[in-house]
């Protein structure tokens, strides 16, 4: 039988997300794609139009000649990522400003060839690596160091620098004025990576029944693999937190993003620890050590807890189920993980419990409370 917040979750997620189901048919390789395309069609158009417009005001009202930085500019500086949008746009604007007027120089002082290229790129990334750590501003700047003297005519060092920070501006308008969602993203981003914990937590309990030693490495495997949805994740919330302050139409949505975006280091920790749960009881097995019942049904609780919590993350504002309705199904789990289950236990026992209640620390803090509040639930009760 399901549980009431997973059929709670299960309900709101089709009634969002009609495609599911389409997706579910495609073979796998396929439905990856296209989940990544759906995922970027929104940036995607975003970066079609800060390009046509910004060529546009570059030409029509700044009168500038093939103002090619300009497009250049609006593309680097929205990007198909949600974060760091204004850095990217400084950065690029602060890029072209250095190889323009370094190309520039270098043209009018010792004409065009190959070697002028070399010199321009060398001169441009040593002072953008000296100025910025970042990757932007020295590969902007040797670009447009290059361009500017393998193709002086097209406009002055000026215009070209105008022209990426129109692009930049135009840029930043975009991701202001037509907004993707700040919390989407990052809310099904942090629902995969807790689905992955759930499944993770099912199949371990399932192998360590059977004594199942390759089922458990598998599953190991398969948390290691999460390494990259977890970036992502981290990613998205940092682009969430960046969208719900630079545009107005989300200024509303910035309590709920910066709540969606602390999740984001005790999910990272559930995995750690979760790994670190998967490479113990492994070891125990292989040792030929008999992991108790009553360990196992906490390894199978982990994901009940994890599905709520899942729900909840998909949960619509304001909805159910909520931050209270996982911590109460959190509650139920960590009266369960009492020390007293493993007082007749040996030493790997008592540390996988001490491990289960380490990703239950993490599952409460996903739910919203504080380490302190956290850490106070987790104490033992008579």
């Amino acid at each position: 039988m399901s549980h009431p917040v997973q059929a709670a979750g299960d309900r709101w997620m089709r009634a969002r997300e009609p495609g599911s189901r389409f997706l579910r048919r495609l073979p796998s390789p396929v439905r990856s794609r296209v989940s990544r395309l759906m995922n970027s069609a929104f940036p995607i158009f975003q970066c079609a139009l800060a390009a046509g417009l910004s060529w546009w005001i570059a030409t029509q009202i700044f009168s500038h000649i093939e103002p090619f930085f300009a497009p250049i500019a609006a593309i680097i500086s929205l990007g198909l990522s949600l974060s760091k949008r204004w850095r990217r746009s400084i950065e690029l604007v602060g890029g072209v400003t250095i190889g323009v007027l370094i190309g520039d120089l270098l043209t009018h002082s010792v004409g065009m060839g190959a070697w002028q290229i070399a010199a321009a790129v060398l001169v441009a990334m040593t002072i953008a690596v000296f100025l910025d750590n970042g990757p932007i501003i020295p590969m902007q700047a040797a670009s447009s160091a290059v361009l500017v003297v393998a193709v002086p005519a097209i406009g002055s060092g000026v215009t070209r620098a105008g022209d990426a920070l129109i692009g930049g501006v135009v840029g930043i308008l975009v991701a202001a004025l037509l907004p993707t969602n700040p919390a989407h993203r990052a809310r099904l981003d942090a629902a995969r990576v807790l689905a992955a914990l759930r499944d993770s937590s099912e199949k371990m309990a399932a192998a360590l029944s059977a004594g199942d030693e390759d089922q458990l490495g598998a599953v190991f495997a398969d948390l290691s693999g999460l390494r990259g949805a977890l970036e992502t994740m981290r990613a998205d919330m940092r682009g969430g937190r960046e969208v719900s302050v630079i545009s107005p139409l989300y200024w509303s949505s910035r309590p709920r993003m910066e709540r969606i975006a602390d999740t984001g280091e005790p999910i990272s920790s559930a995995v750690r620890n979760m790994m670190v749960l998967a490479r113990r009881v492994n070891g125990m097995v292989s040792r030929g050590e008999r992991v108790p019942d009553a360990v196992i049904d906490l390894i199978a609780q982990l994901g009940v807890g994890y599905e709520s919590l899942r729900a909840y993350m998909l949960a619509p504002p304001d909805g159910q189920p909520d931050a209270a309705d996982a911590a109460r199904v959190l509650r139920g789990i960590v009266r369960h993980a009492n020390p007293k289950v493993v007082a007749d236990g040996d030493l790997s026992t008592v540390s996988t419990l001490a491990q289960i209640r380490s990703q239950l620390m993490d599952m409460l803090m996903i739910a919203g409370l504080s380490r302190t509040s956290a850490m106070a639930q987790m104490r033992p009760r008579n």
